[in-house]
C-alpha cells in the first residue's frame, strides 16, 4: 500500500487518532498522579593505584579502567548488600536494597557512581552513606593479599547526597512520551481500520469493483432528503450540477452505439437509484429531449413518491393487458419527460418484467421517446433487476458511499456481466467531495448553458421531432397507438 492512501485512512479516521492520543494523555496523566514520588541519593568513588613512574601509571590507568567494571558489579552484590543491612538497619532487607542500587561508569575514566533510589528520602541518604563506607571496606578486603599492601585504592570524590526534589514521576516527560506513544498507535489504528473497512470509500475503489468508467459523482447534500428533486432552488445546486455532468457523460459514453433504453440499478436498496433516475430524467428533459421514466421496480416503487404522481395504474396492468400503455403514460411538470408508474403489485415480479409482453413494450418505447430512463430493483436482493437490464441498452450503477461493500457492488456487476448485460458505468452516490470543487453556479448561467447545448447534443445522438418540446401532448396521442 502506499503512502498516500495510507495517509487517506488516517484522514478519513483522524477521529481514531484523537481518541487514542487523548486515553494515552489519560492513562500517563493517572499514572504520573498516582506513583509515589522517588528520590536519589549518590556518591562518586574515585579508583587509583601507586604511581611508580609514567609507564606504569599509564599502565595502571588501563588496569583501573577495567577493575571499575568489576565495581560495578561488586556495589550490587549480595555480600555488600548484606554488610550494609546488618551495619544501619533501616527496614530494608538485602534483596530490596540491591534493587535500590544502580552504577554507572564514564568511559576512559576511573570515576565510578552509585545511586540509590527510595521513595523515602532520609533513607536513600542513609543506605548511599552505608553502601560507600561499606564498598570501600570490601574492596580493600578483596584486593588485599594475605602478605603485603592492596594495590588498589578507593576513596570517595563526591556525595554521599541526596536530590532535593523527586526524580520521579516527571510529569512534562511522562504527558510527552503518553502523547507520542498514543500518536503512533492511533495513527496504526486508523490504517488498520482503513484497510480493514471493505466499504465503498472513493471513486476509484468503485470503478475496481465494478470494472467500469466512473460516469458521475453526486456530492452529498442534507437537504436532499427533504427535496430530493432538483427543480426549484435545489436546480442550481452542486448535486443538480453533478447530474447534469452525468447526463453529458452518459450521453457520450459511447457515440458510436447510443443507448437509448437504460436501465438504473444498484446492488442494494436504499443507495439512491429512484433519485438519481428521477433526477436524471428530468435533466435531460431540461436538455430537450423526449425522456420517458418506467418504473420497473415492481416490490418497492418510489417513483410516483418522489414525482408526486398516481401509482395506481400502470406498468403491470400494461403488461397483463388490461390498459394501454397510452392510458397511463402521465405527463410531468413542463418539461417534454412522460413517467409510465408502476402500477399494481404483482405476485410475480419477475416472470413479468421477462415476458414477451415487457419486451415489446419496451421496442414501442424505444421508437417513441428519445430516451427511456426505467427504475429497476437491486441487484442483489431480487432478479427482477438483471431480467430488465437485459432487454435495456445499458445498465447504470448507483452506489451509495460509505454503504455498500465492494464485495457487494462486485457481486452485483458480475451478476449483470454474466447474463452479457452492457455496463454503462457507474455513479457515486451521496459523495463527500472537498468544498472546493463543489459547483457554484448562477441560475442564469445554468440556464444559458443548457439552452445553448441543446442543438448540439440532440443534433449528435437523437433525432429531431417536428414537434419538439411543445408536441409532448401529441407524442402521448402516439403512445396510445402502441400495441398491448
Amino acid at each position: 500500500m502506499d503512502l498516500l492512501r495510507q495517509l487517506r485512512h488516517v484522514r478519513r479516521h483522524w477521529w481514531v487518532v484523537l481518541v487514542t492520543v487523548m486515553v494515552a494523555l489519560g492513562v500517563s496523566a493517572f499514572l504520573t498522579v498516582r506513583a509515589q514520588p522517588r528520590y536519589d541519593a549518590s556518591v562518586t568513588f574515585f579508583v587509583t593505584t601507586p604511581n611508580q613512574g609514567v609507564t606504569d601509571a599509564y599502565q595502571g590507568g588501563l588496569f583501573l579502567q577495567q577493575r571499575v567494571k568489576s565495581y560495578a558489579d561488586l556495589l550490587t552484590s549480595d555480600r555488600l548488600a548484606q554488610s550494609v543491612v546488618a551495619e544501619n538497619p533501616v527496614g530494608l532487607t538485602a534483596d530490596e536494597v540491591q534493587r535500590r542500587v544502580s552504577t554507572s561508569t564514564e568511559a576512559g575514566t576511573v570515576l565510578l557512581r552509585a545511586t540509590v533510589t527510595d521513595t523515602d528520602q532520609t533513607r536513600a541518604l542513609k543506605v548511599t552513606e552505608t553502601l560507600a563506607a561499606k564498598f570501600v571496606e570490601l574492596v580493600q578486603k578483596v584486593e588485599t593479599p594475605p602478605e603485603g599492601k592492596a594495590p588498589i585504592k578507593i576513596e570517595v570524590v563526591s556525595g554521599p547526597r541526596v536530590s532535593s526534589s523527586p526524580v520521579s514521576p516527571q510529569p512534562v516527560r511522562n504527558l510527552t512520551l503518553g502523547g507520542l506513544i498514543g500518536l503512533v498507535l492511533g495513527v496504526g489504528l486508523a490504517i488498520l481500520r482503513g484497510v480493514a473497512d471493505v466499504r465503498l470509500r472513493d471513486s476509484a475503489g468503485l470503478q475496481r469493483a465494478t470494472g467500469s468508467p466512473l460516469l458521475g459523482e453526486i456530492p452529498y447534500e442534507g437537504s436532499a432528503k427533504s427535496a430530493p428533486l432538483i427543480v426549484g432552488d435545489a436546480a442550481n445546486s452542486s448535486r443538480a450540477e453533478a447530474i447534469r455532468k452525468l447526463r453529458t457523460n452518459l450521453r457520450f459514453v459511447d457515440v458510436h452505439e447510443p443507448a437509448r433504453v437504460i436501465a438504473v440499478t444498484s446492488a442494494l436498496q436504499g443507495e439512491g437509484k429512484t433519485t438519481l433516475s428521477c433526477n436524471l430524467a428530468i435533466a435531460l428533459a431540461e436538455a430537450g429531449w423526449r425522456v420517458l421514466l418506467v418504473d420497473a421496480d415492481l416490490r418497492r416503487p418510489k417513483v410516483d413518491e418522489y414525482l408526486g404522481i398516481d401509482a395506481g395504474v400502470g406498468l403491470t396492468d400494461v403488461l397483463v393487458g388490461d390498459v394501454q400503455v397510452g392510458d397511463v403514460v402521465q405527463r410531468w411538470g413542463d418539461k417534454s419527460l412522460l413517467v409510465l408508474p408502476s402500477g399494481s403489485a404483482p405476485p410475480n415480479p419477475s416472470e413479468l418484467l421477462g415476458s414477451k409482453a415487457m419486451a415489446d413494450l419496451l421496442l414501442a418505447l424505444r421508437e417513441s421517446a428519445d430516451i427511456v430512463i426505467i427504475d429497476t430493483a437491486p441487484l442483489l436482493a431480487v432478479t427482477d433487476g438483471v431480467v430488465v437490464a437485459v432487454q435495456a441498452d445499458g445498465a447504470l450503477m448507483v452506489s451509495q458511499q460509505g454503504r455498500t461493500s465492494r464485495t457487494q457492488v462486485a457481486a452485483a456487476a458480475r451478476s449483470l456481466h454474466a447474463v452479457s448485460v452492457r455496463l454503462l458505468g457507474c455513479v457515486l452516490n451521496m459523495a463527500k467531495m472537498p468544498k472546493a470543487e463543489a459547483y457554484q453556479y448562477e441560475a442564469y448561467r445554468v440556464v444559458a448553458a443548457e439552452t445553448a447545448a441543446v442543438p448540439e447534443e440532440r443534433s449528435a445522438a437523437a433525432p429531431r421531432h417536428a414537434d419538439g418540446v411543445d408536441g409532448v401532448s401529441d407524442r402521448t396521442q402516439e403512445l396510445t397507438r402502441l400495441p398491448r
